[in-house]
């Protein structure tokens, strides 16, 4: 059995507040969300980076970087089941900027993958853009040790984000039977093996089993599109409404937490998220958030 080695188990970044848009505020220890509106997906992607310091604050060069979008699902961006494309390209060449020395995107998908891939628009946009987009290779889950789990002890994890330096979670903000809302801290299911049916019983308290080993640097909520009804996998075009917003953070709790009021939504109504804060892996409270909005 292999202990979790990724090395970025724990992101405890301090922000610099040069060249953000966040205010200085040296004894502000407060999680800080970036909400911001109006746009289209690379420029509200940029932003909202910018709000939280730059890329510079999550990616140094040399490193890698494995980003995890939505592509569960075989439907098209329109349909709002999937990560927009155009987010996606964007952090691709945001985190080239920074001199990442690799960027790998992977997700496993619900649907055939070379459909979901496809038809989401992320493997070409991404491709472009100069990520390496990969299937799923069963062969490279490993069992791995959740020491602080309650009722997880293990679960097989992707190897990819045992070995990476930094991890990006990208979820699109939709609707889900089970918890209510699906947005990033379940995006991370997409990384693991074993049988994600069993993780149904009991989700709040499993799903922050594992998100205690995996472990975002940040946090993008692509809410260009949001399925407000028959998620997680949609399909109708009147269940999706344009927001035109992206909500980041470095508190996975509280980004979900701001993300969750896109549904009409109380966080401290969410059992995952309840549960994430009990357990110390974010603030649930928005009161105790510095919340900044930028709209274009």
């Amino acid at each position: 059995m292999q202990q979790f080695t990724r090395r970025q188990f724990v992101t405890t970044a301090t922000l610099a507040t040069a060249g953000s848009l966040f205010p200085a505020q040296s004894n502000d220890t407060r999680a800080r969300v970036a909400v911001v509106r109006n746009g289209e997906p690379p420029e509200l992607v940029r932003q909202a980076i910018d709000m939280l310091g730059g890329i510079s604050h999550f990616v140094q060069p040399g490193q890698s970087v494995l980003i995890k979008p939505n592509m569960s699902w075989d439907r098209l961006p329109e349909q709002a089941a999937t990560t927009n494309p155009e987010a996606v390209a964007e952090v691709v060449r945001l985190c080239k900027q920074a001199g990442a020395r690799l960027i790998r995107i992977v997700d496993r998908t619900c649907n055939r993958a070379e459909r979901c891939y496809y038809r989401s628009g992320i493997e070409k946009a991404a491709t472009a853009a100069g990520a390496q987009v990969r299937h799923v290779v069963p062969s490279r889950f490993v069992d791995t040790t959740i020491p602080n789990g309650s009722l997880l002890s293990t679960w097989p994890v992707y190897k990819d984000v045992l070995d990476v330096d930094v991890l990006i979670n990208m979820p699109i903000a939709k609707h889900h039977t089970i918890p209510g809302v699906t947005l990033g801290m379940k995006n991370i299911m997409g990384l693991i093996g074993g049988d994600r049916g069993d993780l149904h019983v009991d989700f709040d308290v499993k799903i922050t089993d594992l998100n205690t080993i995996i472990r975002p640097a940040l946090t993008l909520v692509d809410a260009y599109r949001i399925l407000r009804r028959n998620g997680p996998s949609g399909g109708s075009l009147e269940d999706v409404e344009e927001k035109r917003m992206v909500i980041a953070g470095i508190d996975p709790v509280a980004t979900d937490a701001r993300a969750v009021q896109l549904f009409g939504l109380e966080p401290d109504k969410i059992a995952y998220l309840v549960q994430a804060h009990k357990r110390g892996l974010g603030e649930v409270d928005l009161t105790k958030v510095a919340v900044h909005d930028y709209s274009f």
